[in-house]
C-alpha cells in the first residue's frame, strides 16, 4: 500500500506516507508558513523510501472543515499532485481523522470499557463556535470508529455530551465549560488536532475497497457558510440564540 496523506485545516502542517509498509511523518505548528513547506515535505518523504509521485497509489486530504486558507492549501496541492501522477485521490474529512486518531491512543484504550463506545470530537471553528461529532467504535474488535449523524457547527452550550466514554479535540481548550460539570472532563484529550497520520489511517481502509475518486471531484468540506463575518455580525452571534448547522 503506497498512499500519500496530507492536512493543513488548522495551523499545523501534517504529511504522512505510507510505503510499502514504510510510515513516514512530520506534524510541525506552522500556521501561514505551511505553504512554504507542504511541497517540500512531501518530497522529502517521497525521497526518504527512493519514490516519486507516480509511485503512489492514492493520494489522501483533510478537506476540512478547518481553517478556509489551509483547506484550500491542502486541497490545491493534492489535486495538482493527483493530476500530475494521474493517481485517485480519497477525501478525509477532519473530524474523522480525529476520530482515527482517538482510538488509536493509549489514553482512550485504557479508559474505555471493552465493549460499544460512543465519544466526542470538538474542533474550535473560531468565532464562538465548535465542529463536532459523535463517533462509536467497539475496542474488542479493533474497528475503525464510524461517524453517528453528520458534522455540525455550533455553539459550545450546544454540545450534548451524555452518554459518552471520551472526549478530544482543542475546543475543549478553548471552552472548558463544555466539560465542566461532566465525568469527561478526566477523560479527553484537550490538545487534540488533525494529523495526517489520522488522515492516512482512515484512507487505508478505502483504498483496499477502491473508495477513491477522481480529482474532479475533490472538492473542500465548508460548513460555515461565510469564510469571514463583519465585526457587526461576530458581536451579533455573540449575542444570538445557540443554532446548528449540520453537514453528512
Amino acid at each position: 500500500m503506497r498512499i500519500l496523506a496530507i492536512d493543513t485545516s488548522t495551523s499545523w502542517c501534517s504529511v504522512a506516507l505510507s510505503f510499502d509498509g514504510q510510515i513516514k511523518h512530520r506534524h510541525e505548528l506552522l500556521g501561514a508558513r505551511a505553504s512554504q513547506h507542504l511541497l517540500p515535505w512531501i518530497d522529502e518523504l517521497l525521497d526518504s523510501v527512493g519514490a516519486q509521485h507516480h509511485d503512489l497509489d492514492a493520494i489522501a486530504v483533510g478537506i476540512g472543515p478547518g481553517a478556509f486558507t489551509g483547506v484550500r492549501l491542502s486541497v490545491a496541492i493534492a489535486q495538482g499532485l493527483a493530476v500530475g501522477a494521474n493517481r485517485p485521490v480519497i477525501p478525509v474529512a477532519s473530524l474523522d481523522a480525529m476520530a482515527m486518531q482517538v482510538v488509536q491512543s493509549q489514553a482512550f484504550q485504557a479508559s474505555t470499557p471493552a465493549a460499544d463506545t460512543q465519544f466526542l470530537i470538538a474542533l474550535d471553528a473560531r468565532m464562538g463556535e465548535v465542529y463536532w461529532a459523535r463517533y462509536q467504535v467497539n475496542p474488542m474488535f479493533n474497528q475503525s470508529p464510524k461517524r453517528i449523524g453528520d458534522i455540525t457547527l455550533s455553539r459550545p452550550k450546544s454540545i450534548n455530551v451524555d452518554g459518552l466514554a471520551y472526549a478530544a479535540g482543542n475546543a475543549f481548550q478553548e471552552y472548558p465549560k463544555i466539560l465542566e460539570s461532566s465525568y469527561l472532563k478526566d477523560r479527553m484529550d484537550a490538545q487534540l488536532v488533525p494529523n495526517a497520520l489520522g488522515i492516512l489511517q482512515w484512507a487505508e481502509p478505502l483504498l483496499n475497497t477502491q473508495q477513491m475518486i477522481a480529482v474532479e471531484q475533490l472538492e473542500p468540506l465548508y460548513i460555515r457558510n461565510k469564510v469571514a463575518l463583519t465585526t457587526q455580525e461576530r458581536h451579533a452571534a455573540t449575542h444570538s440564540t445557540p443554532t446548528g448547522h449540520s453537514v453528512g
